[in-house]
């Protein structure tokens, strides 16, 4: 008698597991756009490339989703589908400005940081998600990990614009993770990440008549701008977007925190970066907080 019950409780916790490991994929694509971008021309500006990440993921994306059945009948909710354009548009444009103001230590930190407090408000004040107790150790100790990889190497510079601005990239991070949420009811989540990327690109476009642009047509540079646009843009968010189904917001934004661990371990391999003893410190925390939450979302109760 026991037995339905117990199978009808475990199918969210798998559903659960399963969307905490697509966005835990995601992120790990994430975290090799630093190693891409340092193989990319010298001169390159940031703005340039974060446009044309959008366009080539929005393109790729597009493709896809008209190859799996179109965009959907229903209409799109405007206010909602601005929204998430307009805030991943925002993204490209606070964060990379943030990381040239104050360095690409103390603009992650804050960037990737902020975001899971503020999904945390917004997953609460929205949707009415209590992320949880699971949540809070996590986010603490993935966030003390976080610190300790990014700061750990020293020659830290604050500039309070570019703090700003990088607060800005983790709310825009938060808001359009809330966004594409609330679109996904209904819709495929390849349609959906199609037309929020797409809406972002056509929004950044007006960067591209300020930017030098001859470092897209060397071959280095078409092969930086198809991996950013096809597997960092493309391919990760929608997996992200699948993954989001059965994930909170907060959850979500906490196990992106893989991010600069995926980063920091593959400038080790492959940049011949060298950390010192205390960012080294903060990877086992950093995974310790992502183990946390992941194992949470494969019990029974929700997170």
């Amino acid at each position: 008698m026991t037995t339905a019950p117990e199978s009808t409780a475990a199918a969210p916790a798998t559903k659960n597991a399963a969307g905490a490991l697509l966005v835990l994929a995601a992120a790990t694509l994430w975290g090799s756009s630093g190693t891409a971008q340092a193989l990319a021309p010298t001169g390159v500006s940031p703005w340039s490339v974060g446009a044309f990440r959008l366009l080539v993921g929005g393109a790729a994306l597009m493709v896809l989703a008209l190859l799996k059945g179109g965009l959907g009948k229903g209409r799109w909710p405007f206010w909602g589908t601005l929204a998430a354009g307009g805030f991943v548009a925002i993204y490209q444009l606070t964060f990379f400005t943030a990381v040239h103001r104050t360095g690409v230590a103390v603009g992650t930190l804050v960037a990737i940081g902020s975001s899971p407090v503020i999904a945390g408000i917004l997953g609460f004040v929205v949707r009415g998600e209590r992320p949880g107790r699971a949540w809070g150790i996590a986010t603490v100790l993935a966030l003390a990990g976080c610190s300790l990889l990014v700061t750990g190497g020293g020659g830290i510079a604050i500039d309070v614009l570019g703090i700003l601005l990088a607060l800005g990239a983790g709310t825009s991070y938060a808001c359009y993770t809330m966004a594409i949420k609330v679109l996904l009811p209904g819709r495929t989540s390849e349609a959906v990440m199609a037309v929020v990327f797409c809406l972002g690109a056509l929004l950044l476009l007006p960067v591209l008549f300020f930017t030098d642009l001859g470092w897209v047509v060397t071959v280095r540079g078409t092969m930086v701008v198809l991996y950013l646009g096809v597997v960092i843009t493309a391919l990760s968010y929608w997996l992200f977007a699948m993954g989001l189904r059965s994930v909170p917001v907060a959850s979500a934004v906490t196990l992106s925190l893989a991010e600069p661990l995926v980063a920091a371990l593959l400038g080790i391999l492959f940049l011949g970066e060298r950390l010192t003893p205390t960012a080294m410190a903060g990877i086992p925390l950093l995974f310790a907080g992502l183990a946390v939450l992941a194992y949470s979302m494969s019990g029974k109760r929700a997170v």
